[in-house]
């Protein structure tokens, strides 16, 4: 949208700025598998980079037949105002409300680090009660609390650089720091199952063990058990009633899938991305391929949908390229409304 002139640097090449050549756009000067990179030999002037963001949603919504919105923060560049938060629910469910009445199928563009599973409950309460089909698109990473929400969805596409993250919450602990709620589970249980067999043996636990322990203030504990059963029941929940609503037939084509069965088939999804000893770390990345093979989690890969996998790759780069070059750091987007962040705000979590 700025009017100046924009100028890139890249180590490819030596043409100063004046020798590039000048242009107001960018969806139109983008190559095909060097989307970003083609984006750098250019300077710009007159520019609006909202008219091009549109342009891209338009490109989705042709191949799609239905309407989009897109919630994207910053991960290019992450800071404390990325994270799915409190202040998100004006802007998101004013962006919904903006969507034609009779809209009754979307897409959700996603991209986002995670934050608060609570604001995460409230986007889908806003949702599922309009929208009969609601199919989550993701354009690179979509982590933590953002895995819990696109388990609302009837449907998740992923491109080869899309990522989904584990669930287990992050708690604050009495200094301050945040730190996931599953690892402070395990260590407790590591501890406990230390202390028992050195008991069977005749001994006693270990004195490091017993220090570390009475170091852990016990509000911290019932903050871990209470968020990770949190995580675990939205996700089960919101697997069950939309994701596996229309699951009916077992892998053979002919065998009825029960509800006992999609019940618990969401529940060990559910556990299973709630697991630190599965995944490590909190910021572990879950292709589409785990998120079948491990998880059982069936996604629709970009490229089965012609035309799809090209006009995700072209809009990652331009979000990207917005991402870089202003101070942007999350946008709620669709073809009518419009608003950008770029606030320091404090308390990424989840």
């Amino acid at each position: 949208m700025s009017k100046k002139s924009i100028f890139i640097p890249t180590p490819q090449t030596k043409m100063t700025q004046s020798q590039r050549p000048i242009t107001s756009t960018l969806l139109d000067k983008m190559e095909d598998g060097r989307e970003f990179e083609s984006l750098l030999k250019y300077q710009y002037q007159e520019l609006n980079f909202l008219s091009e963001l549109r342009k891209s949603i338009n490109e989705i919504k042709a191949i799609r037949g239905r309407e989009i919105i897109c919630y994207v923060a910053n991960v290019v560049k992450p800071s404390a105002a990325i994270s799915i938060e409190d202040a998100d629910d004006l802007p998101f469910y004013e962006m919904v409300s903006s969507l034609p009445a009779d809209c009754k199928e979307i897409d959700i563009v996603l991209v986002t680090p995670g934050g608060y599973a609570h604001q995460v409950a409230k986007f889908v309460n806003k949702l599922r009660p309009r929208f009969d089909r609601i199919t989550f698109v993701l354009l690179n990473k979509t982590m933590s609390a953002g895995t819990i929400f696109i388990m609302s969805g009837d449907e998740i596409i992923m491109s080869n650089q899309s990522q989904i993250g584990p669930v287990d919450p992050q708690v604050r602990t009495k200094t301050g720091e945040f730190v996931p709620a599953q690892s402070i589970l395990t260590l407790i249980e590591d501890i406990r199952l230390r202390g028992d067999e050195a008991i069977k043996k005749g001994g006693k636990p270990s004195w490091t063990d017993i220090q570390i322990l009475n170091g852990i203030d016990p509000k911290e504990i019932g903050n871990a058990l209470n968020a990770s059963n949190y995580s675990i029941q939205l996700v089960e929940e919101y697997l069950h009633n939309f994701k596996f609503k229309d699951w009916n037939l077992h892998s053979d084509g002919v065998t009825p899938v029960t509800a006992e069965e999609k019940k618990a088939r969401a529940n060990e999804i559910a556990k299973l991305l709630c697991d630190h000893s599965k995944w490590k770390n909190h910021g572990h990345a879950i292709t589409r391929e785990a998120a079948w093979e491990v998880c059982k989690l069936r996604i629709t890969h970009s490229e089965s949908v012609e035309g799809l996998d090209r006009a995700m790759r072209r809009m990652w780069a331009l979000f990207y390229w917005v991402f870089e070059n202003t101070p942007i750091s999350k946008a709620f987007i669709s073809e009518n409304y419009c608003i950008m962040r770029a606030a320091n705000q404090n308390n990424p979590k989840n």
